[in-house]
C-alpha cells in the first residue's frame, strides 16, 4: 500500500524531501544565458531532508543550516510562491538537513522543490505541478525534476524532464562524501576553463541505458555512467579519484561522482557488501548506505 509523503493536522504539514544521484552527467554546451544544456538520468534515494509546515503571518524558515535565512533556497521558494499567488499571509518552515550541502545531492533544490509542493497544499493554491515546475526553475536548475517520477532523463538548463517508466528493482548505493564542499557553479565555471580536450559527444542511448538497469546488467551500465564534470573536479580534489578506486576495490560494481561533487557513489550487489566497504572507507568522512527510489509517491 502506497503512501503519501504528505501528512496534515489542522494548519500543519510535514514532508520528506529526498536526495538524487546522476547516472549520467554530459555536458552539451553554454548557452547565451551562461548556463550549460545537459543531459542526465537522475534517481532519488533514501536520503532525506525533513520539512515541517505551520502557518504564520510571514514567511519564517528555521533550520540547523548556518546561513541566513534569506540565503536558504527553502526562504526563496517560499517567498516567490507567496509572491506569484499573492497570499496575504506566511509560514513558519522547520527544516531539518540530513542530506549533505554543497554534495551534488540535489539537497537544496529537492528542499526548494518540496517547499513548493507543501506550501501549495497547506496554502489551498490550487496550482499544477507543471506550474510550481515553472516557478521552481526560477530557483535553480534541478529543483523541476523532483516534481516528477524517479528516475528521469533531465535535458535543458535541467527544465525538460521526461520521466522514464522502469520496473527495475532498487539499487544497493553507498554514498561517500570528503570534509570539502563544491558550488555547483563554481564546477561549471571550472570546467568551461579546464574541460578536457577528449570528451565525447557521442549520446546515451537511453533505451539501452533503461533496459540494462532493468536487467541489473552492470556491466553494460558501467560502459554508459559518466560524468563530464568528473575529470575537472578531480583536478583540484584528487580525493575523489581516491574514493571511486577504493570503492571499487571493496565491491562496487558501479562507482561515480554525482552531480557537481564532491559526493561519490557505488552501486553494490548487496546491503553486506556495501556496509563492508562504508566501514573502510566512510570511517574519515560522511557516509551512507541507501537505495534507489523506482517510483516517487
Amino acid at each position: 500500500m502506497k503512501t503519501s509523503p504528505f501528512t496534515t493536522r489542522h494548519s500543519s504539514l510535514s514532508l520528506k524531501a529526498p536526495a538524487k544521484i546522476n547516472w549520467f552527467l554530459k555536458i552539451i554546451n553554454k548557452r547565451d544565458d551562461g548556463y550549460h544544456n545537459i543531459s542526465s538520468i537522475m534517481q532519488c534515494i533514501c536520503v532525506y531532508d525533513t520539512l515541517n509546515f505551520e502557518s504564520s503571518d510571514a514567511v519564517e524558515v528555521i533550520s540547523n543550516l548556518d546561513i541566513t535565512p534569506e540565503s536558504n533556497l527553502v526562504y526563496k521558494a517560499a517567498s516567490l510562491l507567496k509572491r506569484y499567488a499573492s497570499y496575504k499571509r506566511g509560514v513558519k518552515i522547520t527544516l531539518r538537513k540530513t542530506i549533505p550541502v554543497s554534495a551534488g545531492l540535489g539537497g537544496g533544490s529537492s528542499n526548494a522543490a518540496y517547499t513548493l509542493l507543501g506550501l501549495n497544499k497547506l496554502w489551498g493554491l490550487g496550482l499544477e505541478r507543471d506550474e510550481l515546475c515553472t516557478i521552481g526553475t526560477e530557483i535553480g536548475s534541478d529543483i523541476p525534476f523532483f516534481f516528477h517520477s524517479s528516475p528521469a532523463l533531465v535535458e535543458g538548463r535541467g527544465e525538460q524532464i521526461t520521466d522514464i517508466d522502469h520496473h527495475a528493482p532498487p539499487c544497493v548505493v553507498l554514498l561517500v562524501k570528503p570534509s570539502t564542499g563544491i558550488s555547483t557553479a563554481w564546477a561549471y565555471r571550472f570546467f568551461d576553463t579546464h574541460k578536457p580536450s577528449e570528451l565525447t559527444k557521442k549520446p546515451i542511448d537511453i533505451k539501452l541505458f533503461c533496459h540494462a538497469l532493468l536487467k541489473r546488467d552492470f556491466v553494460s551500465l558501467g560502459t554508459m555512467v559518466q560524468n563530464d564534470l568528473e575529470h575537472v573536479v578531480i583536478e583540484e580534489y584528487p580525493v575523489i579519484e581516491k574514493l571511486k578506486k577504493m570503492m571499487i576495490d571493496k565491491g562496487a560494481i558501479i562507482s561515480l561522482m554525482t552531480g557537481s561533487g564532491p559526493t561519490v557513489f557505488g552501486i553494490f550487489e548487496s546491503e553486506q557488501t556495501a556496509w563492508s566497504a562504508a566501514n573502510t572507507i566512510g570511517s574519515r568522512h560522511w557516509s551512507c548506505v541507501t537505495k534507489t527510489i523506482v517510483k516517487m509517491v
